[in-house]
């Protein structure tokens, strides 16, 4: 399981960081790198040491994208 937090409101990513393992936000997934979270238990812990109601935290599943399961898009989220 590889999974993300990120801000709804702000589009940044909550992780732990690669050099020493503390909590960091970072605008990209290239910065996020290899400090995905590997199991629920601990996002969840980094969500309520973290977060804010402001940040809107969501959590992302990554092994998801990209399968039958992937996260829906919302009905008319593209139309023009």
């Amino acid at each position: 399981m590889r999974l993300l937090i990120q801000s709804k409101s702000t589009g940044r990513f909550l992780c732990p960081s690669i050099d020493d393992g503390s909590p960091v936000w970072v605008a990209s997934l290239r910065e996020a790198g290899g400090g995905v979270v590997a199991d629920v238990e601990t996002a969840h812990q980094l969500v309520q040491d973290n977060c804010d109601s402001d940040d809107e935290p969501v959590l992302i599943d990554l092994d998801r994208l990209g399968t039958v399961n992937d996260y829906a898009v919302l009905e008319g989220e593209f139309d023009d």
